[in-house]
């Protein structure tokens, strides 16, 4: 099996409308680097974003393929430094930076797109 460097076996394809505002926030919000972008006339049709070992892809939602929020989980090497910079970029926190049972200190924050991300640093070596 072929995979892109950078891509893991299953990787997040955001559709949203105004994708390049949410672009902004993945670069600007979680610190996210714009290894790629395909136009279709004025509309991104593909637009890839390397945040720390993955990569995500983004496109303009169209009729055929509506925009669709979802939830997604990034480990961060400082989870209060990166809620601040995804404040800082626009985004709303739903819960602020604390110390989970689970091993991780971790906080999350809802984009302007309605993306939920949870940034979390992990604590403790090993399986949850």
């Amino acid at each position: 099996m072929l995979i892109p460097p950078g891509f893991n076996t299953v990787s997040p394809y955001i559709f949203a409308d105004h994708a390049d505002d949410l672009l902004n926030f993945l670069i600007h919000g979680l610190g996210g680097i714009e290894v790629l972008r395909h136009m279709n006339g004025d509309r991104i049709a593909n637009a890839q974003v390397k945040i720390g070992t993955s990569t995500l892809m983004v496109s303009e939602a169209s009729t055929e393929f509506p925009a669709m929020p979802a939830s997604y989980y990034v480990f961060v090497e400082q989870a209060d430094a990166a809620m601040r910079m995804a404040l800082a970029a626009g985004a709303q926190q739903i819960m602020p930076v604390a110390d989970m049972p689970y091993g991780d200190r971790q906080g999350g924050v809802r984009d302007a797109h309605g993306n939920v991300w949870w940034l979390s640093q992990r604590l403790v070596p090993g399986p949850y």
